[in-house]
C-alpha cells in the first residue's frame, strides 16, 4: 500500500502519549495515516521575523512523520491574514462586501504555496498519494506539478464554493480555477458546491466537461466530485452517554432549573449567522411573551482569528447585541440570553447538545457544519431535541429531517423555535432517526475512506 501525504495549513499534533487530537477530520486523517504510514506537512503556527522561516520540525509517531515548518511574519500577513482570510474566505461564504484584493497579499498567497511545495517535493517517493486540505492551499499542486510531482493529488475543500458570479469578483479567479485543474480529484462538501464549480469553469473556452464529474482543462483530465465529510458517529454517541455526568452538564442542568435550553454553538464568524439568530429568539419571546422565564439561551462562541479587524468588531456587536437583549427583557432572576465567549472541552459541549430542546445551527453559509451532526448524535432516542438548520449550510442537504430555516428570515426562525420547542415526542423520534440513519452510513471514517478510493482507482 501506497504512503499517505496529508498537506494543511495547520497540523494536529498528539499529545506525549501519543493520543491522536479530538474531532472528526484530525481522528480520520490520523487513522488514514497510521494504516498506511506517511507524512503530515503545515504550518507550526509560529512565525519570526527574520526572512528564512529556519528547517522543518520532524516530529515521527509510530507511522507517521509530522513535519512542521514557521512562516516569516511577512508570509503569515499575506499569505494567512491576507489572501485567504480576506479574499478567498469572504469570497467563498458570498461576502463580497468583506473581501480586500490587494496584488501584495495574493503574490504572498502564491509565494508560501511555493515554499511548500518546495518543502514537500524532496521528501515524495514516486508512488505516495497526496491529499490536500483547504482553501489555503489551493495553488499547491500547481507548484509541485512545477517541479516535476506527477503523483496522484487530491484536494478537498471544507468551505463551500460559490456561485460563478461571485466567484467573477476576485481578480485571479481564472488562476485559481486553472491551480485546481493540476489536482486528479476535487472534493466538495455537497453537490452544490460542485455544480457551482462546474458551472464557473465551464464558462471558459479552456475548460470542458467530459461528464458530470470530469473535466478537461488544457488536455489534462481531472475529476470534481461530492464528499459531505461526516463525524465519528459511533464514538460520539458514546461520548454523550458518558458527557452528561460531567460537571458542566449537571451544573448547567441544576442552573437552569426547569427551563428548556437553546443551545447555539458556533467560532466567532460573520459566516455564522449569530447576530440573526439573536434577532429570531428576541422575535420569537416577544409574540410568545407566556415563554418568558421558561427558556433560556445558551450561545457558545469561541473568538475567532481575532489579528482580523473584522473579527474584533463581529466580537464587541454581539456581545452589545446580547446584553441589549437581556437588558430589555431580562428580570432579577431571568437571564434570556447566555453568551459565552471561550471554548469548551468536547465532553462538556456533548453533554450541553444532549441537554438541550433545541439547537438553533442557523449560518448564513458553511460548507458543512458539524456542530449540527454533533448535536443529532448525541440526543437521546428517549427524548431527542430538534435542530434548526440553515438551509445554506452544507450539512441541509443530508439533515433535511431538521427543521430548515432562511437564517436570513427572522420571523421565520422564531417561528422554528417556537415549533422545535413544541414538537411532539413521535415527530422529533422520526425526525431524529432518519438524521441519525444519515450519520451513521456516512460517518467520518467511510468519507476518508471514500476519497481516498476515488482518487487512487479513478
Amino acid at each position: 500500500m501506497s504512503r499517505l501525504i496529508v498537506v494543511s495549513n495547520r497540523v494536529p499534533l498528539p499529545d506525549k502519549h501519543g493520543t491522536a487530537p479530538t474531532g472528526g477530520l484530525a481522528v480520520a486523517l490520523q487513522a488514514a495515516l497510521n494504516e498506511r504510514g506517511g507524512i503530515w506537512l503545515g504550518w507550526s503556527g509560529k512565525s519570526t521575523r527574520d526572512d528564512d522561516p529556519g528547517p522543518l520540525q520532524v516530529i515521527d509517531k509510530g507511522n507517521i512523520q509530522y513535519l512542521l515548518t514557521d512562516l516569516t511574519e511577512r508570509d503569515l500577513e499575506e499569505y494567512y491574514q491576507g489572501f485567504a482570510n480576506r479574499v478567498l474566505w469572504p469570497i467563498c461564504h458570498y461576502r463580497l462586501d468583506l473581501a480586500e484584493y490587494a496584488r501584495k497579499e495574493m503574490a504572498g498567497y502564491f509565494r508560501v504555496n511555493r515554499f511548500f511545495a518546495e518543502r514537500l517535493a524532496p521528501m515524495l517517493r514516486p508512488d505516495d498519494v497526496l491529499w490536500i486540505h483547504d482553501y489555503h492551499l489551493i495553488p499547491l499542486a500547481a507548484e509541485l506539478r512545477k517541479l516535476g510531482i506527477a503523483n496522484r493529488i487530491g484536494f478537498f475543500l471544507h468551505i463551500p464554493w460559490p456561485v460563478p458570479d461571485v466567484l467573477f469578483a476576485m481578480p485571479v479567479y481564472e488562476t485559481i480555477l486553472k491551480c485546481l485543474s493540476s489536482y486528479d480529484l476535487i472534493g466538495f462538501q455537497t453537490n452544490n458546491d460542485r455544480r457551482n464549480f462546474a458551472d464557473g469553469l465551464l464558462r471558459h473556452a479552456w475548460a470542458t466537461a467530459k461528464s458530470d464529474t470530469e473535466f478537461e482543462v488544457d488536455g489534462r483530465a481531472f475529476q470534481a466530485r461530492a464528499f459531505p465529510i461526516g463525524i465519528e458517529t459511533s464514538e460520539f454517541m458514546s461520548f454523550a452517554r458518558k458527557a452528561a455526568g460531567t460537571g458542566v452538564a449537571r451544573r448547567m442542568h441544576q442552573s437552569l432549573d426547569g427551563k428548556k435550553l437553546i443551545l447555539g454553538v458556533d467560532r466567532l464568524d460573520y459566516s455564522k449567522g449569530i447576530t440573526q439568530r439573536i434577532d429570531a429568539f428576541e422575535k420569537f419571546l416577544t409574540r410568545h411573551p407566556d415563554r418568558e422565564r421558561n427558556v433560556t439561551f445558551l450561545q457558545i462562541t469561541p473568538k475567532s482569528r481575532s489579528e482580523v479587524p473584522e473579527y474584533e468588531a463581529m466580537q464587541r456587536a454581539v456581545a452589545e447585541q446580547a446584553g441589549r437583549v437581556n437588558g430589555a427583557m431580562g428580570t432579577i432572576d431571568w437571564v434570556p440570553i447566555r453568551y459565552v465567549n471561550r471554548s469548551l472541552s468536547r465532553p462538556a459541549l456533548a453533554g450541553l447538545y444532549r441537554m438541550a430542546k433545541v439547537a438553533l445551527v442557523t449560518p448564513l453559509r458553511d460548507g458543512m457544519n458539524l456542530v449540527a451532526k454533533e448535536f443529532v448524535a448525541a440526543q437521546t432516542e428517549e427524548d431527542p431535541g430538534v435542530l434548526v438548520l440553515s438551509r445554506f449550510a452544507g450539512a441541509a442537504e443530508e439533515l433535511d429531517a431538521a427543521l430548515l430555516v432562511n437564517p436570513y428570515d427572522v420571523e421565520g426562525t422564531a417561528e422554528a423555535i417556537r415549533r422545535g420547542l413544541d414538537m411532539a415526542l413521535e415527530e422529533r423520534q422520526e425526525r431524529w432517526r432518519a438524521m441519525l440513519g444519515k450519520l451513521k452510513s456516512n460517518d467520518v471514517f467511510s468519507w476518508s475512506h471514500n476519497f481516498l478510493t476515488s482518487l487512487e482507482t479513478q
